[in-house]
């Protein structure tokens, strides 16, 4: 069976950029649950597992700000 692919025939929004919507919109998602997941830890007094939750939400949120500015570069030049 042959996989269907979709290069932007279906939606209008070939791969690569759907792609970098698609993880925009996962890092900014994954940062607001790590909030919770860093207010859990602190709640129950485990500050190790809150640091290493907001190192995580920080790299997250670094992703989602690298990826906002290459899609505005991108909308610029469209």
């Amino acid at each position: 069976m042959a996989q269907l692919t979709e290069a932007g025939i279906v939606t209008g929004t070939a791969d690569k950029d759907y792609n970098l919507i698609w993880f925009t919109e996962v890092c900014l998602s994954n940062a607001l649950r790590l909030e919770t997941y860093i207010e859990d830890a602190r709640r129950s007094g485990d500050q190790e597992i809150a640091d290493l939750f907001r190192r995580a939400q920080e790299n997250s949120i670094r992703g989602a700000e690298e990826a906002k500015s290459l899609l505005r570069e991108r909308i610029d030049a469209a």
